[in-house]
């Protein structure tokens, strides 16, 4: 299994979702963050800001769905500007269900 974490736009996060959704792939969780990329925050006219809002977006899919995941977040949250965002792909090695405490993988 992987983790997929996505950092997008927070104004394309509801398309993200849907895209998402209706794929078929519901469970995620969405948090709001703040951060800056390469371009170390952006400029607009007198004021600068170092750190973007941001939200992010966690889900855990199997290694043979993963690509196609990465794709729709990819195709629903580009813009074409700096600060679409960023998708992190790492390893799951174990999950655990809290209510039934049983191994998920």
């Amino acid at each position: 299994m992987k983790m997929i974490r996505a950092i997008v736009r927070p104004e394309k996060v509801e398309e993200v979702v849907d895209a998402l959704d209706n794929a078929g792939y519901v469970a995620l969780t969405k948090m709001d963050v703040i951060g800056r990329g390469k371009q170390k925050g952006i400029q607009l006219e007198n004021i600068y800001y170092d750190e973007i809002p941001k939200t992010m977006l966690l889900l855990v899919a199997e290694d043979d769905v993963t690509k196609e995941i990465i794709e729709i977040i990819a195709e629903s949250s580009f813009t074409g500007n700096f600060g679409d965002g960023k998708i992190f792909v790492s390893p799951v090695e174990e999950a655990y269900t809290v209510r039934t405490r049983s191994s998920t993988l």
